[in-house]
């Protein structure tokens, strides 16, 4: 079981990125959605571990209210070959955001087991996936199908912790 700190888009960008996988699997290229059985929703992952403890998750709520949380501008498509294949909407990264994101991380510092190296400060790519598992062919295609990707301004409306495999979510700020 893994465990993510994820942040959840307003409405609009919701919809904005849902269509976008609508977009994907009409092309035959599995979106995220379509892999997961709709178990989750649009978000950018600002932490990844193997759990969150109660009180961690505490902490974490109480430092998250006390911050401003700044838009995201999701407007670069792109891919990156890990052990899945991932094609996404990286965010646009600024001072703000990295500030947030190094927020999250001090509270988490020695409080969790098994953090995701991908998703530490000075390593993390913001993002939102947008499908991943994908054969050479299948990233290829998926950029044909989206390629131009108008921005998307992202509000964040809630933050949650949500195990991975199941979806099942526990709202921090929402």
């Amino acid at each position: 079981m893994a465990q993510a700190l994820e942040f959840w888009f307003d409405d609009a960008a919701d919809a904005a990125v849902r269509k976008l996988w609508r977009r994907l699997d009409e092309a035959g290229v599995p979106s995220l959605a379509g892999r997961t059985h709709g178990r989750h929703r649009p978000h950018v992952t600002f932490a990844l571990q193997g759990a969150i403890p109660p009180r961690t998750r505490e902490a974490l709520r109480e430092d998250l209210r006390l911050l401003s949380i700044p838009s995201l501008w999701l407007s670069t498509l792109a891919a990156f070959s890990a052990s899945e294949p991932v094609l996404m909407l990286a965010a646009v990264v600024d001072t703000e955001l990295l500030a947030v994101h190094s927020a999250v991380h001090d509270v988490l510092a020695k409080k969790v087991k098994q953090p995701q190296a991908y998703y530490l400060p000075g390593s993390w790519v913001p993002h939102c996936t947008l499908a991943q598992g994908l054969a050479p062919a299948q990233v290829a295609a998926g950029f044909a199908t989206l390629y131009p990707v108008e921005p998307i301004r992202a509000r964040v409306s809630g933050i949650a912790v949500v195990d991975t495999h199941t979806g099942e979510a526990e709202t921090l700020i929402g």
